[in-house]
């Protein structure tokens, strides 16, 4: 099986039905570098990094490949949304806390790869859930999603 297909397999079983498609379109225009051991390990495509392939088997989302699933996923999949005073921290790269949530999945699980989205549907940043998404509307405090990558870099 060759190194798309995997990673669209892993997309879809991450994401949902049809997000592996929507990440990977086509191999023409990605490209994969690969570990040592020939695993694929980072997908870029022309408007950057679209993905890294961790060693865990889950994908890590850079901003080109938040991008694409955000036009492919249903609102409010995978979505983490907040408004105007969190903007310009998050586009710094600063983590979102649950008080300045507004919104957020109900199936975002911890640990999930999440969209930061503005209240006006702008992709802000991508990064890692530290709560399930009722939660971080709940919740006054704590951190909700760590941003590993910003729309501003």
């Amino acid at each position: 099986m060759d190194d798309i297909a995997v990673l669209r397999r892993v997309g879809d079983y991450q994401f949902g039905r049809g997000a592996g498609r929507a990440l990977f379109p086509s191999a023409d225009d990605l490209t994969v570098t690969q570990t040592s051991s020939g695993r694929p390990r980072q997908v870029r495509g022309p408007a950057g990094r679209l993905v890294t392939y961790g060693t865990d088997g889950r994908l890590r989302l850079g901003v080109a490949g938040g991008e694409r699933l955000q036009r492919a996923l249903d609102a409010p999949a995978y979505r983490v949304v907040v408004g105007d005073e969190s903007e310009p921290y998050v586009l710094e790269g600063r983590n979102v806390f649950a008080k300045f949530v507004a919104t957020a999945g109900a199936d975002i699980r911890p640990r999930d790869e999440v969209l930061v989205e503005h209240e006006d549907g702008r992709l802000l940043a991508v990064g890692r859930a530290e709560l399930p998404g009722p939660g971080m509307v709940e919740f006054e405090t704590g951190m909700a999603v760590d941003v590993r990558d910003t729309a501003a870099e």
